[in-house]
C-alpha cells in the first residue's frame, strides 16, 4: 500500500495545494484597477474632443454675422401741410324759437318734427277768425270817418266863400277849417287801426323765418297760445351752411391773422371724434375779439356748406386749421422714428448694409409722414419694419415688398 506522497504528479494532496497556491485575489483586483483605468483614460479622450469642437463651432457661429431682414424707406420728397388739431362744436348758423306774435287757439302745425323747411314754408296757424273781423271793424270805421271828412272839406269850401263875400263869421268858418283837420286825423288813425288788424290776421298764419331744420314742437295744436310764452312752438336751426366753433393757443394767432389779411382762404377740415374719417371740408371764417385768459386760447368760427348734413347743432367734432403747405419737404414715414435715450431717432441703413442710429431734427407731421428738417438726406434709407430686433452696427438684409 502506497503512502499519499508516493503518488503521482498532478494528483493527491500536494498537487492541490500547489493549485492553491497559485491562485491569488490580489492580483485580480489590480486587473479590475488596471482596466478601469484604461476605460476612463479613453472616456476622457473623447469628452475632450467633443467639447473642442463645441468651442470651435461657437465661434464660428460668432465670425458669421446674422443679418435682420428689415423694410426700408428713402427720405424723400413730399408736400406736407402744417396744421393745427383742435376740439370744435357743431353750431347752427342761426337758432329761432318760433314764438306767435298773437294770442290766439293754435289750429294746426303742418310740419313733420326733424323736417327741413324752407324761408316762408307754413309752420303753424292760429285762429285768424278774431283777427279777420277786427280788419273789417276798423276798415268800417274807416269808411265812416272818411265819408265825415268829405262832408267837411265840402262844407269848409262853401264857408271860404262865404266868408270872403263876408257874409258868415270869421270864427265859423276857422271852426269848420279845425274839424276838417280833426276828421283827417280820425281817418289816418282808422287806416293805421286797418294795417295793425292786417297785420294780426297775416301773424295768424306762422312761418318759417329761415330755411333749416324743425325740432321737436313744443305746444300741441288746439291749445291756446301766447305772445308771452316763453318756450315758443318750435325750435329752427339753419344747418345748411353751418358753423364751427373751437380754440387755438394764442401762440399760433400770429399765423392765423397774417393769412387773414392777406385774403388767404384756410381750409378746415371736420373729422369725427376719434379723428378718422373726414366728416366735412370748410374755411375759416372768423376769430374772437379777444384771448380768454384764463385758458391763453381764442376762439375761431369755419364754415361748412353741409350740403350732406353730416354735422349736426351741438355736435363735438376734431378739427383740423390748415396754417401753411411746404411743397418738397424732406419727410420719411412717421412708423420710422422711435424714441428712447437718445431722444427721437431712427435707423438708417449704410451703403455696407449695417444700421446707424440717427437723431435727426424733426418738424411738423402730417398724413402719417414726419418732416426731416435736418439730419438725413433725400435718398437716405431708413428702416421703417423690423426696428425692435436692431442694434446699432447690426447687418440687416431688405426685403421690401
Amino acid at each position: 500500500m502506497k503512502k499519499l506522497d508516493d503518488r503521482g504528479p498532478g494528483t493527491g494532496l500536494a498537487a492541490n495545494r500547489k493549485r492553491h497556491r497559485g491562485f491569488h485575489p490580489w492580483r485580480i483586483a489590480l486587473a479590475l484597477a488596471a482596466g478601469t483605468g484604461m476605460i476612463s483614460a479613453c472616456s476622457g479622450s473623447a469628452g475632450t474632443a467633443t467639447a473642442a469642437h463645441a468651442v470651435a463651432d461657437a465661434g464660428k457661429a460668432a465670425r458669421s454675422p446674422h443679418r435682420v431682414a428689415v423694410t426700408v424707406q428713402p427720405v424723400a420728397a413730399w408736400p406736407m401741410r402744417r396744421s393745427l388739431s383742435e376740439l370744435g362744436t357743431v353750431t347752427a348758423r342761426r337758432t329761432v324759437v318760433v314764438r306767435t306774435l298773437v294770442d290766439g287757439r293754435l289750429l294746426s302745425m303742418p310740419f313733420r318734427e326733424g323736417q327741413l323747411v324752407h324761408a316762408g314754408d307754413l309752420l303753424a296757424q292760429v285762429d285768424p277768425r278774431p283777427f279777420a273781423a277786427a280788419l273789417a271793424n276798423a276798415q268800417a270805421q274807416l269808411e265812416r270817418d272818411d265819408a265825415q271828412l268829405q262832408e267837411a272839406r265840402r262844407d269848409l269850401a262853401r264857408y271860404r266863400r262865404l266868408v270872403a263875400e263876408d257874409s258868415i263869421p270869421r270864427q265859423q268858418f276857422d271852426t269848420q277849417k279845425a274839424l276838417v283837420r280833426q276828421l283827417g286825423g280820425t281817418v289816418r288813425a282808422d287806416r293805421a287801426q286797418i294795417r295793425i288788424a292786417q297785420l294780426n290776421l297775416g301773424y295768424a298764419r306762422i312761418t318759417a323765418p329761415v330755411s333749416g331744420r324743425v325740432g321737436l314742437r313744443q305746444v300741441d295744436p288746439g291749445n291756446i297760445v301766447h305772445a308771452g310764452d316763453a318756450t315758443g312752438i318750435v325750435v329752427l336751426t339753419q344747418v345748411q351752411p353751418i358753423d364751427v366753433t373751437f380754440a387755438i393757443p394764442q401762440d399760433d394767432l400770429p399765423a392765423v391773422l397774417q393769412r387773414m389779411r392777406a385774403g388767404q382762404t384756410m381750409a378746415v377740415d371736420a373729422y369725427g371724434r376719434d379723428g378718422a374719417a373726414v366728416l366735412a371740408h370748410g374755411v375759416l371764417r372768423a376769430t374772437d375779439s379777444q384771448i380768454d385768459p384764463t385758458t391763453g386760447t381764442i376762439r375761431l368760427k369755419a364754415s361748412f356748406a353741409n350740403q350732406d348734413q353730416m354735422l349736426f347743432p351741438g355736435q363735438f367734432v376734431s378739427v383740423r386749421l390748415e396754417l401753411e403747405t411746404i411743397r418738397d419737404a424732406r419727410s420719411i414715414p412717421a412708423e420710422a422714428v422711435q424714441h428712447g435715450a437718445p431722444g427721437a431717432y431712427v435707423y438708417q441703413v449704410l451703403s455696407d448694409d449695417t444700421v446707424a442710429i440717427r437723431t435727426p431734427r424733426f418738424g411738423i407731421t402730417d398724413d402719417g409722414r414726419i418732416q426731416v428738417v435736418d439730419g438725413l438726406a433725400l435718398g437716405d434709407r431708413v428702416v421703417i419694419e423690423g426696428i425692435d430686433r436692431l442694434r446699432n452696427g447690426a447687418k440687416v438684409e431688405i426685403v421690401n415688398r
